[in-house]
């Protein structure tokens, strides 16, 4: 997992509350494990015209032009809810997202986003309504995440705090998913294997 720096990126709105996992990326695409391609199937049942595969909706938020090469998502409450897919933050990060900006989101796969990268930033509902009208206005908006300060800065100007625990922070600092930190702990893994051979040859 990389590092996740301060970065500045254009904002896309999708003003939707209980945005649900298999919404973001329905059951007919969890047959693998892959995540490379997986960014093609994001919001597939919305993104695309019914009866035409891969005709893109133009009707749908995301499809529209002042959005195309978006990495920042700015949505309602309760996203991510639904079953624990860990395939949710895979589709979101393959198609090109790095935060999503909300008021909540659900527990799984809050988790399931920062062992991915991709960073759910938290803010109020009355930060959330401002942030989405600055997007909404003003076409081409970018927003600076400064993860080490907590802060989003929008291109117009508007500085918002979001919440993240300290622990998942510094994680995302650092690029260390759940693997990664018990990396950390290598040498004294290692340590710990060859005194339990010589204490316990039998176990091989």
């Amino acid at each position: 997992m990389e590092p996740f720096k301060t970065f500045t990126a254009l904002a896309a709105l999708m003003n939707r509350v209980n945005v649900d996992t298999d919404t973001i990326i329905p059951k007919q695409f969890l047959v693998g494990v892959d995540r490379e391609g997986m960014g093609r199937n994001a919001f597939y049942d919305w993104r695309y015209l019914d009866g035409d595969q891969y005709k893109p909706n133009p009707e749908f938020e995301l499809n529209l032009p002042r959005y195309e090469g978006a990495r920042i998502l700015v949505t309602g409450d309760n996203f991510g809810c639904g079953s624990s897919r860990e395939h949710a933050p895979w589709s979101l990060t393959d198609y090109g997202f790095k935060t999503i900006i909300s008021t909540s989101f659900a527990d799984i796969f809050y988790n399931n986003s920062l062992k991915n990268g991709l960073l759910p930033a938290v803010v109020s509902p009355r930060e959330l309504k401002n942030l989405m009208a600055a997007v909404q206005d003003n076409v081409g908006l970018e927003i600076t995440v400064n993860l080490e300060e907590r802060k989003l800065t929008t291109s117009t100007g508007l500085e918002i705090n979001f919440q993240i625990e300290d622990h998942a922070r510094q994680s995302l600092v650092r690029g260390l998913d759940d693997v990664g930190i018990t990396m950390q702990f290598e040498d004294k893994i290692t340590e710990f294997e060859a005194r339990s051979k010589e204490k316990f040859p039998w176990l091989g």
